[in-house]
């Protein structure tokens, strides 16, 4: 009888726990002014919040960091155990979140990295933290992931071939597995200004992908090659 009531007892602390779980996560994306000491309150009655997995294969810490809701990130790092490079379903670190967002917050960035963010942890597309911020031009928080000891890699190739800066201010003309070079991407994705300094720099503006494309040739729009002939053009070089 004893250990029936035992094994009742831990059924429904397990039920309670998975009941909670996906309330912990949710508290972890809203933001609200008093979301930061609710999140406290569960976690003081149930630690072990911190380490259940929502049907998306993520942790708490993974939507605080996601959400940007540094508060929340700040209490949840302290939490016994914390593993700054816990990965979701798809191999990405909090690290890697913090960094692909657009309006990165550098605070974030520097605190997952004091609480032990390895900058050189891959996902299951082999992709590192440094591949994201490069894709959004963060360039702060790219020369924070550079200036660790050890510092984060722009060698490292995901599985398309693609180094962290390629589309940024990569090796010129490296290309990735399509023979996409740093100017193909800068143009493809309409960042003018990019492509115009890559020009500057020497980027081989005839040298052919994979499939015979040209980079001028993948402006998403007609303004843009335009803005992107004539600035070059200013420049002494000449595209057409």
């Amino acid at each position: 009888m004893c250990c029936i009531r035992e094994s009742h007892r831990r059924f429904c602390h397990l039920r309670e726990s998975q009941s909670e779980a996906p309330y912990l996560h949710v508290k972890c994306k809203v933001r609200v002014e008093d979301n930061a000491s609710k999140v406290e309150s569960l976690l003081a009655a149930n630690s072990k919040l911190t380490s259940l997995r929502d049907p998306d294969d993520r942790l708490p810490i993974h939507w605080a960091v996601a959400y940007n809701h540094l508060p929340i990130v700040q209490i949840l790092v302290q939490q016994k155990g914390f593993d700054a490079d816990v990965t979701d379903g798809s191999g990405w670190t909090p690290l890697m979140m913090a960094c692909s967002r657009v309006d990165a917050s550098l605070e974030m960035v520097q605190l997952l990295l004091d609480r032990g963010a390895d900058p050189n942890s891959k996902n299951n597309a082999s992709q590192t933290a440094l591949h994201f911020c490069a894709s959004k031009s963060n360039l702060d928080i790219a020369r924070l992931l550079l200036a660790q000891r050890p510092p984060a890699s722009a060698r490292v190739k995901d599985r398309r071939g693609q180094l962290p800066l390629h589309r940024a201010a990569g090796p010129l003309q490296a290309g990735d597995s399509d023979g996409y070079t740093a100017l193909h991407h800068s143009i493809s994705e309409g960042h003018g200004d990019a492509a115009l300094l890559l020009l500057m720099r020497g980027a081989e503006f005839d040298k052919e992908a994979n499939d015979g494309r040209l980079a001028l040739s993948l402006a998403p729009d007609a303004k843009t090659r335009s803005f992107i002939v004539q600035a070059a053009e200013r420049e002494g070089i000449d595209l057409e």
